[in-house]
């Protein structure tokens, strides 16, 4: 490894973190490199690390310590190298494993489509990782943001994002149509227009299911009880749909004894309701309407019901499934009005690339907004935490922002290394400073009584409240 990044040396009194056997190492004094972001993330970052210092020192009592080291990307880099991304910065993020980052400006007038994409396909940090949930007393939009508690991992390296796209009116473009609707589509009704652009949306078995395998093991490791497939399936069968499918597949056949689908649970709770209950009996009450269907369709759910009691039918009967992971799926537009009105039935959710991307905001709205929402992207052997709001130029330099993102990113980082006392510690603090109604403007406006304070301040009483 290199002493050296962008001409900063590492430090000496750390340890880079290392990553053996899948699992990570981490020595007490991990040297972990930060981008402090654009625009406001320069507030954002001076009073987040002062929070994480504080919380470990107090966690630890010196025994543990974390050596920051700077790299660059963004408007920083751009002036310093005149590269958006240079090179030893993504070195240094693959040497040192872990990292966290502030909000990056995404440049204009073309080169890299977005900094925080850039990152994510060239680590291959497949999994974006956003937890939603509620603080007491956050303003919220929603009667009850108490009920929302939801882990959601997108996948982050395929679908629209893959960036395969051309533009109307090239040669490239009009190559694709002509490919397409005289190869293709020939002979059936259905055309591309002629001065459309066009992008492709790969989705991948590969990539869908290191995606729900990352999001099954969440759900172990964390003790929750559902993990939801979110899909738009019902209209793009071989993306959409085949995600669904290649999802149930990775915990039927991967996380056997941990899981149990929803209609596997339907079937088994239907022959612990009624002892006796024939197969077409059970088939007909999973699939009401199934006397209108064909005799395959019939047969087809005869065989399903069959299937499921003679292969889990001794080791999740008899109610042992109700103590396994519940494995289900959901439309996604269905998805936002279920975590609005039936937010406690949804705990893991799984997603695409694109669905995860609305869900995530979505979700962080009935919780207090991306101020305060932290998102993680992983993949096998690196981590990067970071803020999940832009950069709001017109505020930078003001010490005005809610620094929450970047500090709950780094709640979500500390748990990630195993350094959990410093965590709790971190999310308690800002739990009691937000309800004692010390907060940052955008919170301030919406809370009768409270106390409008800066960055730096919002921090300095988090570290007294630690």
């Amino acid at each position: 490894m290199p002493s050296t990044y962008n001409g900063l040396e590492l430090p000496k009194n750390g340890a880079p973190i290392e990553y053996k056997d899948g699992q990570f190492v981490v020595p007490d004094h991990p040297i972990i490199p930060f981008i402090e972001g654009d625009g406001t993330g320069r507030d954002i970052w001076k009073a987040s690390q002062r929070v994480f210092d504080a919380a470990v020192e107090k966690a630890y009592g010196g025994k543990r310590a974390i050596r920051w080291f700077e790299i660059f990307a963004g408007e920083k880099a751009f002036r310093k190298f005149s590269t958006w991304l240079p090179d030893d910065s993504v070195a240094a993020a693959r040497d040192l494993r872990v990292s966290i980052k502030g909000p990056l400006t995404t440049p204009v007038g073309g080169g890299i489509r977005s900094l925080n994409v850039a990152l994510r396909q060239i680590l291959d940090l497949y999994a974006c990782v956003r937890p939603v949930k509620y603080y007491h007393g956050v303003p919220s939009p929603v009667k009850h943001p108490e009920k929302v508690d939801i882990v959601i991992f997108r996948e982050n390296t395929e679908d629209v994002y893959s960036g395969i796209e051309f533009k109307e009116g090239t040669p490239e473009c009009a190559k694709l149509i002509s490919f397409l609707n005289d190869d293709m589509l020939k002979g059936g009704k259905k055309k591309v227009r002629a001065d459309s652009g066009v992008g492709i949306k790969p989705i991948s078995i590969f990539g869908t299911k290191r995606l729900v395998r990352c999001a099954i093991r969440g759900a172990l490791e964390t003790g929750r009880k559902t993990v939801t497939l979110v899909h738009k399936g019902n209209i793009q069968k071989f993306t959409e749909g085949a995600f669904r499918e290649w999802g149930y597949e990775v915990a039927t056949e991967e996380f056997r004894n941990q899981t149990v689908t929803e209609r596997e649970s339907w079937i088994l709770g239907n022959v612990e309701a009624k002892p006796g209950l024939s197969i077409e009996e059970n088939a007909a009450l999973i699939e009401p309407g199934l006397e209108f269907g064909s005799p395959a369709f019939r047969e087809s759910l005869y065989a399903e019901v069959k299937g499921v009691l003679d292969s889990i039918g001794k080791t999740h009967g008899n109610g042992a499934w109700k103590s396994k992971i519940l494995v289900n799926d959901r439309i996604a537009d269905s998805i936002f009005q279920q975590i609005i009105i039936r937010p406690e039935d949804y705990s893991v959710l799984a997603t695409s690339n694109l669905n995860g991307d609305y869900i995530s905001d979505a979700g962080a709205a009935q919780v207090g907004g991306l101020g305060i929402a932290p998102g993680a992207n992983i993949g096998d052997g690196y981590a990067v935490f970071e803020a999940t709001h832009g950069t709001a130029p017109k505020y930078a330099d003001k010490d005005v922002i809610n620094p929450g993102s970047v500090i709950l990113s780094g709640v979500m980082m500390l748990e990630f290394i195993g350094w959990k006392e410093a965590a709790r510690m971190i999310e308690s603090a800002m739990e009691k400073t937000i309800q004692q109604k010390f907060v940052t403007y955008d919170f301030e406006r919406q809370l009768t009584g409270a106390t409008k304070v800066g960055t730096s301040e919002f921090a300095t009483r988090m570290i007294g409240n630690m």
